[in-house]
């Protein structure tokens, strides 16, 4: 098969295509499947949607789609939250859909041009959108965050957020700002947070994490000075926690957050120091 242009129309898909559907920035999931074989899928509602390649893997493709109407009862399926993923997917799974929503959130959000106001149509060869007006060129942006654990001898600095209800507690994060380093952006982040000043910075990994769209890149810091003293806007509990006594946390598997706190309870449990 020919290669195909990142915005697809009916004529020129395959059979053996695959596809992650979206009605209104949800995902549609069926008995914990969220990948569509062609059949599964009408003509009709394939072409009164917006498609979208995500990747082509020989003959085949997986495709992201933008319903324009809800179709779940039809298709016997629950339109849900991406983020319900995190509780079933494996880590190439939920990547995947993060891709889908990531890409079809650009796609929607720029639909007219920031310069002049003209309408976007999809570049002929290029993963982008082009101003019918002024010729300017949108590619799909991500959003670099900083996401840090800060540690004290054998404990844990884990903070809930005040933003969503929920029962979990997690490392610190926050977006760079325009002109900062991911070190000044963690040290900056952490005392606008919990009033704390933190050392020793050193990177660890990243996570592409579509909420909507971020890259974080992943750090721990050693505890320096201060009391923690919570911004009431950002963190509704932050609090030490030792390796043994760890409250509800986000899973390995999934979050990069996961990951820091199981590699450092890790190196506290053998008798190491997290070293990087």
């Amino acid at each position: 098969m020919p290669q195909r242009n990142h915005f697809l129309k009916i004529e020129q898909l395959s059979d053996s295509d695959t596809f992650i559907l979206f009605f209104d920035a949800q995902i549609l999931v069926r008995d914990e499947i969220f990948i569509w074989p062609r059949h599964q899928l009408s003509e009709s509602l394939l072409e009164a949607s917006e498609m979208v390649l995500l990747e082509q893997r020989g003959d085949s493709a997986v495709i992201a789609v933008n319903m324009q109407a809800d179709l779940s009862e039809y298709l016997q399926a629950q339109i849900s939250p991406l983020r319900s993923l995190l509780f079933f997917s494996d880590q190439d799974e939920f990547s995947l859909a993060g891709r889908a929503s990531q890409l079809l959130d650009w796609y929607n959000t720029h639909r007219f041009c920031g310069r002049c106001g003209n309408t976007t149509q999809p570049h002929a060869e290029e993963r982008a959108l082009v101003c019918v007006g002024c010729s300017h060129h949108y590619f799909p942006r991500i959003n670099p965050c900083v996401i840090v654990l800060v540690v004290k001898d054998r404990q844990l600095l884990l903070a809930r957020s005040s933003r969503f209800k929920s029962d979990f507690f997690s490392c610190l994060a926050g977006f760079i700002e325009i002109g900062e380093t991911p070190e000044e952006t963690v040290i900056r982040e952490v005392k606008e947070e919990v009033n704390i000043d933190v050392c020793n910075i050193r990177y660890v990994k990243s996570q592409s994490w579509p909420f909507p769209s971020q890259l974080m890149l992943g750090f721990l810091a050693d505890y320096s000075d201060g009391e923690i003293k919570p911004e009431a806007a950002e963190i509704a509990e932050a609090n030490w926690y030792e390796v043994d006594a760890l409250p509800n946390i986000p899973s390995s598997k999934i979050s990069v957050a996961g990951e820091l706190i199981q590699y450092f309870t890790a190196q506290v449990r053998s008798g190491e120091i997290a070293q990087f």
